[in-house]
C-alpha cells in the first residue's frame, strides 16, 4: 500500500512539474518576433522582425512600453499577464483616407487601426530617442522594411 501511495505521489509531483514547465515555456517570448498580422489582405512591404531580447534586455525597454491593456486610461497590464497580438485590439488595418473618410483623431486611429498603433509605438519610440540624441532603431520605412514581400 505504501509503495502504491508513494508511486501515486511521485506521478502527481512529476505531472505538476511538467505542467508548470509547459506554462513557463509558453510565457517566454521568442527572441525574434515577425510583425505579421491577419488584418491585412496583403502586405505591401516586407514584414518587420523585432528582436525581443535586444529591446527588453539590451536596451532595457520595459515590457509595458509595448504591451498594454488600458482600463480607465491606465495601462493595467503587468509582466506575467497574457500577451496578445496587437491585432487582438487594433483590429482594422489602416485608417481610411480621402475626402469622404471620417475625421479621426490620432488617438482614435491608434486605438482602432493596426497600422497606426504599430507605427506610433515602434517608429514613435525610435523618433523620440533620436530627438533626445540617444541611440535608436530605424525611423524610415526602408530601414524597417528593407525589401518587398516575396
Amino acid at each position: 500500500m505504501k509503495k502504491r501511495s508513494l508511486a501515486a505521489l511521485a506521478v502527481t509531483v512529476l505531472g505538476m512539474v511538467f505542467v508548470f514547465a509547459v506554462v513557463y515555456a509558453a510565457q517566454q517570448a521568442a527572441d525574434e518576433i515577425t510583425m505579421n498580422s491577419k488584418v491585412y489582405d496583403k502586405h505591401k512591404k516586407a514584414l518587420v522582425t523585432l528582436t525581443h531580447k535586444k529591446h527588453n534586455v539590451d536596451y532595457k525597454i520595459s515590457c509595458t512600453d509595448c504591451h498594454h491593456v488600458f482600463k480607465d486610461g491606465k495601462n493595467i497590464w503587468k509582466e506575467g499577464d497574457e500577451v496578445q497580438k496587437c491585432d487582438a485590439c487594433h483590429s482594422e488595418s489602416k485608417a481610411p483616407t480621402g475626402k469622404d473618410a471620417p475625421k479621426l483623431s490620432k488617438k482614435e486611429k491608434i486605438a482602432r487601426y493596426h497600422y497606426s498603433a504599430i507605427h506610433e509605438n515602434c517608429v514613435g519610440c525610435h523618433k523620440d530617442l533620436k530627438k533626445a540624441g540617444k541611440p535608436t532603431g530605424p525611423t524610415a520605412c526602408k530601414q524597417c522594411h528593407p525589401q518587398k514581400p516575396s
